[in-house]
């Protein structure tokens, strides 16, 4: 006896809707093998766990996550972005500081330890398309760190800089706008 093909085709249909609401749950249940390697390994944070208060706003870096939030100095507020991370744990600073400079345009100088490791770079750059600063910059109070964009876009989600934190042009074109000197940075 076989099913008529109306039927069948129900059947089939049915059977494929199951599956579709059953695998989010089956690949929920499989662990991640390597978050470091996954852009979507955002973690939540809650300012509350890192600052006293909001200040001007907040920014806590999170390079774990390869995560930038954001919050607002009236609470309201709260960004998240993807970002790039320092290449290695020796370029990776951690703590507290603030941003002391806003820049549209930055210039780039490289530092001698970034020469010393890559004696290609150049002893300066002017703004434009090919600086790693991107299109803004903001100058945090420990010495060539920053919280810059990027046009290199292979970088954000990876390590990749030598101690900054890295975004892609438009969402610090959109950061540095909120942003205010004086806003509290911490970098975890």
């Amino acid at each position: 006896m076989s099913i008529p093909p109306s039927r069948r085709h129900a059947l089939m249909i049915g059977a494929a809707g199951l599956f579709t609401l059953a695998a989010p749950a089956i690949l929920q249940a499989r662990p991640v093998q390597n978050p470091r390697n996954n852009a979507s390994s955002f973690q939540m944070q809650d300012w509350r766990d890192h600052f006293d208060s909001l200040g001007k706003g907040v920014i806590l870096a999170d390079t774990s996550s390869r995560a930038l939030h954001y919050w607002s100095g009236d609470g309201k507020e709260h960004r998240l972005y993807p970002t790039s991370v320092p290449l290695s744990e020796e370029l990776t600073r951690r703590g507290y500081t603030e941003v002391v400079r806003k820049r549209v345009g930055p210039d780039w100088t490289p530092t001698a330890d970034m020469r010393k490791r890559d004696p290609s770079l150049p002893a300066y750059l002017a703004p434009g398309p090919d600086n790693p600063l991107g299109t803004h910059a903001m100058y945090l109070s420990w010495p060539a760190y920053l919280i810059h964009g990027t046009h290199d876009t292979r970088k954000i989600g990876r390590p990749s800089s030598s101690g900054c934190i890295g975004l892609y042009n438009e969402h610090v074109e959109e950061l540095f706008a909120v942003v205010q000197v004086g806003t509290k940075v911490r970098l975890i």
